[in-house]
């Protein structure tokens, strides 16, 4: 029987695989979720510098926000805490018109 970590365990020997490749790569993590959120806190996305990614903290464009912080962290360095949800203005443009929230950090691998 497969555990509900599992995916994220791939996602991280995935992180890991493109690291030991020579790419530079980004790690998102769900940190916190209020209300109705689509990932719970722990779900991964792993991304490159070429924007390749595998994972999943959110989906639709959440996503894709959070991919292109990625790329700005592969290239800065600079980790990033993002919050999406309803009570932020980004909330109907990322498509998470739901009701709910959430955080995810984003670093980069060293």
């Amino acid at each position: 029987m497969e555990t509900a970590a599992a995916p994220n365990l791939d996602v991280l020997a995935t992180a890991e695989a493109w690291k030991r490749a020579g790419r530079d790569v980004a790690i998102a993590t769900v940190v916190e979720t209020w209300g109705s959120a689509p990932r719970p806190v722990g779900s991964h996305l792993v991304v490159d510098a070429d924007g390749n990614f595998e994972g999943s903290v959110s989906g639709g464009c959440v996503e894709g926000a959070v991919v292109a912080e990625a790329a700005d962290v592969i290239s800065d360095g600079k980790p990033r805490m993002l919050e999406f949800g309803v009570a932020d203005e980004t909330a109907w443009r990322v498509g998470l018109s739901c009701g709910g929230r959430i955080k995810v950090y984003v670093e980069k691998l060293a």
